[in-house]
């Protein structure tokens, strides 16, 4: 059985638990119960084969409070524990007290278990479950061989698929953004293996230790993936995960996940990312992230403005986007913390991030300071619908600040990856496409490359700027001439004008060429000149399609009217 398949079938036993709670809980309700009772499970199951150990080592040294959580630690063979004498299958012999028992038990976790479960708000359901006479019923259902989370029967790979594909129905069941959670596997594998594309030597010795971060890591899916790749490549490397994540539940299970794994589950942070920032003065050597897009930031203003205030010495310094969508504040997160030794980004836009705002200011801004610092590397065109809660279009910014002295000093790859997918047989939400893994090998390749072809350009960064320049015009009096004052021409403001020159044209030779000859009073007011910067990339991919000639129209047009004539014959006859 495939993984994709052993996933689904071990998601959709546990999801028909949710059954139990039909009457008490609404379908959309159903997630806030089952997924911290999945997470618990899966503690308890983790924790079976050394229960009798931490238990017998607690009854050892409960008194030596200094020493009773390194030594317990130690004895469950995990960085968590439990001391209750309860686990999922002895709460079963005592029905009457399910409700003491089962705290009894959540409450014998160590504490950062604790603090994962409290991230839940669970406890007001096991009142709601008790009182409504379920609680019992639901426990037991976990103890089946279909909700079986032991390491031997489910890895943590695919316990990591399990509770995305959870929180997808739930997502789904909520009428919510399941995107917001959920990065396809296949789009994270896709940025993965552009992210250490470069690195595969300095990563094949001995002992490597490399950082990386995502500013929203969700249930931590993009940081997994990324271990996974790594751990295939080296073995003995290690990749240290850090991630932050505002919503609670998502939070919990991805520190819940890295806990399980063995990591540092502190290194995985709460709160806002733009306001609240976890990790300030950090810097890492990878950077993934699909933040969120198309989302304003009116709720963070305050604190995103006074950090602006900071300059260059907080993350805004390039400049501020418009406060309706707040993702090139992620992406200016993630160059502030980058490794100054060298670090390559990864991260999700949709096309906004592109071409909004106007030169001299704001997301133009940003590009400027991105373009002109010699950052970008590339930029990937993914196919639409691909993503469960949109189909626009998205695009994958690759980033690093190690150009210097390569092929891609000076100059970005454009990559339009928009027609290698393949049709889902069953659509998911809005993902009616997936990226195979052939194109997923393609478009690595044509990265790794770069080289210029159908779908791979390649253009200098001055190729993305252009000058606005103003362009103004006498005032005229009534008698048709030109105003002066103090013999100087006054320019009138209703007949002021803008033009678009590219950095590569001279701007007195555009003038000539494009204004003059039109305009021959008009001017150049060189002191409102603003430089911007934009990437059209729909634009260099256009491929020009010569419309139907007028004769193949007419024919098809009276082929219609001879099919229309005789079917109303057909009906008046």
């Amino acid at each position: 059985m495939s993984l994709s398949s052993r996933v689904n079938e071990k998601a959709n036993l546990i999801w028909a638990i949710a059954d139990k709670l039909t009457g008490v809980y609404k379908p959309h309700e159903y997630g806030e119960v089952i997924l911290p009772l999945t997470v618990i499970r899966r503690f308890d199951c983790i924790l079976a084969d050394t229960k009798q150990a931490v238990l017998d080592t607690y009854e050892e040294y409960k008194n030596n409070v200094a020493m009773l959580e390194p030594i317990l630690a130690e004895a469950a063979g995990h960085d968590f524990y439990n001391t209750s004498k309860y686990d999922f299958e002895k709460l079963l012999d005592d029905p009457d007290n399910i409700e003491s028992n089962f705290r009894d038990y959540l409450n014998g976790f160590s504490q950062n278990v604790q603090d994962i479960l409290l991230k839940f708000k669970f406890d007001n359901h096991i009142t709601t479950m008790t009182s409504k006479g379920i609680l019992y019923m639901v426990l037991k259902e976990f103890t089946t061989d279909k909700a079986n989370l032991h390491p031997d029967y489910v890895s943590n790979l695919e316990m990591g698929y399990i509770f995305e594909e959870i929180i997808r129905r739930f997502s789904e069941a909520h009428n919510e953004d399941a995107g917001q959670h959920y990065t396809p596997r296949e789009v994270i594998q896709l940025m993965v293996n552009i992210l250490f594309h470069d690195d595969t030597e300095a990563l094949s010795g001995e002992s490597v230790v490399r950082t990386i971060y995502d500013c929203a890591c969700g249930t931590g899916g993009m940081l997994s993936v990324a271990e996974e790749y790594l751990y295939e490549l080296n073995k003995s490397a290690r990749l240290i995960p850090f991630g932050q994540e505002v919503n609670d539940q998502t939070f919990a299970i991805c520190k819940a996940d890295m806990l399980i794994k063995g990591h540092t589950a502190d290194y995985i942070k709460n709160n806002n990312t733009l306001s609240q920032d976890q990790f300030q003065g950090q810097t890492f050597d990878y950077i993934i992230s699909n933040p969120p897009f198309g989302r304003g930031w009116k709720n963070q203003e305050a604190a995103v403005k006074e950090e602006a205030k900071l300059g260059f010495d907080g993350r805004f310094g390039p400049g501020l986007p418009s406060t309706a969508d707040g993702q090139m504040l992620f992406l200016e997160n993630a160059i502030k913390k980058m490794n100054p030794d060298g670090s390559r980004i990864a991260i999700i836009h949709n096309s906004s991030p592109l071409f909004t705002g106007n030169a001299g200011n704001g997301a133009s801004e940003i590009r400027r300071y991105i373009i002109e610092n010699d950052l970008l590397e590339a930029i990937i065109a993914l196919p639409n619908d691909i993503f469960y809660n949109t189909g626009i279009a998205t695009y994958i910014w690759v980033l690093s600040n190690k150009k210097s002295g390569t092929p891609r000093e000076g100059r970005v790859q454009l990559i339009n990856a928009n027609s290698l997918y393949e049709k889902r047989r069953k659509s998911l939400g809005n993902k009616r496409n997936d990226i195979p893994e052939s194109a997923i090998a393609e478009i690595t390749r044509i990265y790794g490359e770069f080289r210029e072809s159908k779908i791979s350009k390649i253009f200098d960064n001055k190729d993305f700027g252009y000058t606005k320049i103003t362009v103004e015009r006498p005032k005229i009096d009534d008698d048709g001439k030109p105003i002066l004052k103090k013999g100087k021409l006054q320019a009138d403001s209703k007949r002021r004008d803008t033009e678009i020159v590219p950095l590569k044209e001279d701007i007195d030779e555009y003038f000539k060429r494009e204004v003059l000859p039109y305009a021959p009073d008009a001017w150049v007011d060189r002191k409102k000149d603003k430089v911007g910067y934009e990437i059209p990339f729909t634009r260099y991919f256009y491929e020009y399609v010569a419309p139907r000639s007028s004769d193949e129209i007419m024919a098809e047009i009276q082929e219609l009217e001879l099919d229309l004539e005789g079917a109303l014959a057909e009906v008046f006859d």
